[in-house]
Parts: structure tokens; C-alpha cells; sequence
């Protein structure tokens, strides 16, 4: 035989370093499994946290965007109070003459506004008394009843896709 080769029998074989270097093998594969497992669920977990922020942000955008609506409507509220004054107090001879005809127009142009925005009047007259949507000016204590009922409407309220714009003033009274 020649130097190079080598005869089995003459190299000593350690068993224990083999199972040694497969076990340290193993566990580093296990290791580097482990780590593999919790750099996946830390990007999983930050894939969802982004996508939580991104509908968190179009919703806050949203809710800005009507929210800055709500504050020029409810702005807007007045004109159309003053609009319908103004049209309750004409007289005869001005309700005959063309110009007033052109002139009804514009307080059924807001309304139209309005209601494309998604603002609606609430009717109170006749309706029970609710904290939520008017605002008790006028108490009339005359009447026996025991439910509380809005007897006159001294301003209009609305409301901006059924949240309350502005409450009704009204006079309420028992029936």
C-alpha cells in the first residue's frame, strides 16, 4: 500500500465526533429555522400594521374631508334661515311681481344643495320631544298630558346622514 491510501482499520473513527457534528448541524438548522420563523411573523405583523395604517389614514382622511363639509354646511344653515324669513314676510304686492318669482328659486337651489350633501330637515311639529334632535326653548305648561310634544318650531333643525347638524328649536308642551 502506498502512503496515500489509507487503510480503514488504521484511521481511527471516532463515533462520538460524527454524531457530535451532526448534532451541532442539526441544531444549527433548528437555529437558523427558529430565526427564519420569527423574521417571517415580524414581517407578517408589519405587513398587517401598515395596512391597518393605510385604512386607518383614508378613514381619518374621510372623516376629515366630512367633517370640514359639516362645518361649511352648518355655515350655510343661517342663509337659508334668513332666505325663508324674508319669503314669509313679503307682502301681496311684492309675491305678484316677477322678480320674487326668480327670487324663490335660490332657497330651493340650497335646499337641493342641501340634500345632494346629504343634509335633511327634521320634522318636529307634532313629533315626541327628543333631547337629541331639539333644543327646548319654550316650556307650555297648559296641557295634561304625560308625553312631551314639540308643539311649534321656532328654528329648523337638520341633520348630516342621520347625525345631528344643528338641533330645532322648539316650543314643547304635554299632551
Amino acid at each position: 500500500m502506498t502512503d496515500q491510501q489509507t487503510n480503514p482499520e488504521e484511521t481511527p473513527v471516532v463515533e462520538g465526533e460524527v454524531v457530535s457534528a451532526t448534532s451541532e448541524q442539526d441544531a444549527r438548522i433548528a437555529q437558523l429555522e427558529q430565526e427564519v420563523a420569527q423574521y417571517k411573523d415580524q414581517f407578517l405583523r408589519a405587513k398587517a400594521d401598515f395596512q391597518n395604517y393605510k385604512r386607518r389614514t383614508e378613514q381619518e382622511r374621510a372623516e376629515l374631508i366630512r367633517s370640514a363639509s359639516a362645518g361649511l354646511l352648518l355655515k350655510l344653515l343661517p342663509v337659508v334661515d334668513d332666505i325663508d324669513r324674508a319669503i314669509g314676510s313679503v307682502t301681496a304686492e311684492i309675491a305678484d311681481s316677477q322678480w320674487y318669482g326668480g327670487f324663490k328659486l335660490i332657497p330651493q337651489k340650497l335646499r337641493t344643495l342641501l340634500e345632494s350633501e346629504g343634509v335633511a330637515a327634521i320634522e318636529s311639529v307634532g313629533q315626541e320631544f327628543d333631547p337629541n334632535k331639539h333644543e327646548a326653548v319654550i316650556y307650555d305648561e297648559s296641557g295634561e298630558g304625560e308625553t312631551t310634544v314639540v308643539v311649534a318650531e321656532l328654528q329648523k333643525g337638520y341633520t348630516l346622514r342621520d347625525k345631528v347638524l344643528r338641533p330645532a328649536m322648539v316650543k314643547v308642551g304635554k299632551a
